[in-house]
């Protein structure tokens, strides 16, 4: 009777023993081998808008505009054209705005000035994608002759600007030494248009003889002959 009852014993406390570690496991939220996990597993972090937490870059915002070309940190090429090459023609960049803004200035890149310029009739403005101008600034010439660095350039009228593709166009007259007057920008002359056609390049000009932006244009007449000539595109910025 003695040896019967120390052996049920025994089994006893082996059984109990197991069932202790196993619960001791499931209570860690493991199995024994550290495998598996119970309902007190961590949940995975949450994925942030846009496809995840990753960096996404910079963005206009991060510096007080609403929309840009490309990041300013990359604009670090100077571009210049003679007076015959580009004077009386609209230059054309294109910019696509992802949300609906009120759309106030252009920032234009000054890299250089000539104090010996003559200008007269030139303005910056905007187009949108049928053509039609949305909005221009008063002649700039006064501001491409002082202070060469990024500055805002007012719409004489401000303009909703709904989401959706927009070319800031520039138009230049007057004489200046071709490598004074300069403008930054991102260096890209004929390979910003890879994969494009007109009406809808991403860098060109139209017409010819302009001295003041005119109410349409036909973005089907782009034409990349003058940017092939190393008139690399503008950065502009819009706020």
């Amino acid at each position: 009777m003695r040896t019967r009852t120390t052996t049920v014993s025994a089994g006893l406390a082996a059984a109990l023993a197991t069932v202790l570690l196993l619960t001791g496991c499931t209570a860690s939220g493991g199995s024994p081998k550290g495998q598996g996990g119970g309902s007190s597993a961590a949940a995975p972090a949450p994925v942030a808008p846009g496809g995840g937490p990753g960096f996404e870059g910079p963005r206009p915002q991060d510096q007080n505009l609403l929309a840009w070309t490309g990041d300013p940190n990359d604009a670090g090429h100077v571009t210049a054209q003679s007076a015959a090459g580009v004077a009386g023609r609209v230059t054309l960049v294109r910019i696509v705005l992802r949300e609906q803004i009120t759309w106030s200035n252009i920032w234009l890149g000054l890299a250089g000035i000539d104090p010996n310029a003559q200008l007269s009739q030139n303005f910056l403005g905007v187009y949108d994608a049928k053509g039609t101008l949305r909005a221009s600034t008063a002649d700039i010439s006064p501001q491409l002759m002082t202070d060469a660095i990024a500055k805002p350039l007012p719409l004489t009228t401000p303009f909703t600007a709904a989401p959706g593709t927009y070319f800031i166009a520039l138009l230049l007259n007057g004489s200046w030494a071709t490598n004074a007057l300069t403008l930054k920008s991102t260096g890209a002359g004929i390979s910003v248009n890879a994969g494009l056609t007109p009406p809808n390049l991403r860098y060109s000009t139209v017409l010819t003889g302009q001295t003041s932006l005119p109410a349409t244009v036909n973005l089907g007449e782009q034409s990349t002959s003058t940017i092939n000539t190393g008139w690399a595109s503008q950065w502009y910025a819009v706020s």
